[in-house]
């Protein structure tokens, strides 16, 4: 059977302290070397309804780039 489906994303989940359906917002919290993790945030209250992690390919890391070096300028002697 092939596959239908490459992943779910809630639209609405039940909230707690709203006590109904609503619709969530979804928040970035790590980015793991496995995937990413995330939050689903309440759009009304902003209460944490749950959490789900993506995963795939391993993401490397950006190259940290070391600043150039600026040119040296000449200093003004204060009288």
């Amino acid at each position: 059977m092939s596959q239908q489906f490459g992943s779910f994303t809630a639209s609405e989940l039940y909230c707690p302290k709203c006590q109904r359906a609503q619709p969530v917002r979804e928040r970035l919290l790590l980015v793991l070397p496995t995937g990413e993790l995330h939050e689903f945030l309440c759009a009304r209250c902003a209460t944490s309804l749950g959490k789900r992690t993506v995963t795939g390919p391993a993401v490397a890391p950006p190259v940290a780039r070391r600043p150039q070096p600026r040119a040296a300028r000449p200093r003004r002697l204060l009288r």
